[in-house]
């Protein structure tokens, strides 16, 4: 966080001008805490794809799909500021390298950890890794549940919102996009598979 003390106060200012006392004691240390919590949840604005990767490429003949389901990740709305969170599955089909296991929920973290919209973090996972192993396919499926709409707006606590993208032979190949489908346990409606 580049200046503590002007976030600190942009937090009492909030906390006056909803009606709160910034002085009463279950607010006092508020403003601190806030401003370590936002430095904490937007982490991944002080990352970079090198540094998370860190050198964990491997050339490795694999012919088959590689696949890290069930990734929890926790981000923040850039419209309102309020939280979403769920799962994102990120599959690969090397094309001579493979990423070692860590280095996916990684990048994931990195791109979560900043405000964001979901079809742009999905998006940005995809191209950090077409960036780093050049892969002969790629799919990322990110479900995610946002606070926005269920604290707010609609106020509709089961809608979920699945962003998907697909590249090289994921994109091309229907049956290697049902495969990915089945693998994060999801059946296919037909319409999918065209």
């Amino acid at each position: 966080m580049n200046d503590s003390k002007k976030m600190q106060n942009a937090v009492r200012t909030i906390l006056a001008e909803i009606g709160e006392d910034p002085e009463r004691e279950g607010l006092r240390a508020t403003p601190e805490r806030v401003q370590r919590m936002y430095g904490e949840l937007c982490a991944g604005y002080q990352m970079d794809l090198e540094t998370v990767v860190h050198g964990a490429i491997f050339e490795e003949r694999c012919d088959s799909m590689v696949l890290v389901r069930n990734i929890s990740f926790y981000s923040m709305c850039e419209h309102h500021m309020l939280p979403f969170y769920g799962k994102i599955h990120v599959a690969y089909f090397p094309d001579g390298k493979i990423i070692g296991l860590s280095k996916i929920p990684r990048i994931v973290e990195m791109y979560a950890r900043r405000l964001q919209v979901q079809e742009r973090m999905t998006q940005q996972i995809c191209d950090a890794i077409e960036t780093i192993l050049h892969p002969r396919g790629i799919a990322v499926m990110t479900n995610g549940m946002h606070m926005c709409s269920i604290m707010r707006g609609v106020k509709k606590e089961s809608a979920e919102l699945i962003t998907t993208r697909f590249t090289g032979v994921f994109k091309d190949n229907s049956e290697m996009r049902e495969e990915f489908y089945r693998q994060v346990g999801l059946s296919t409606p037909v319409g999918l598979l065209q």
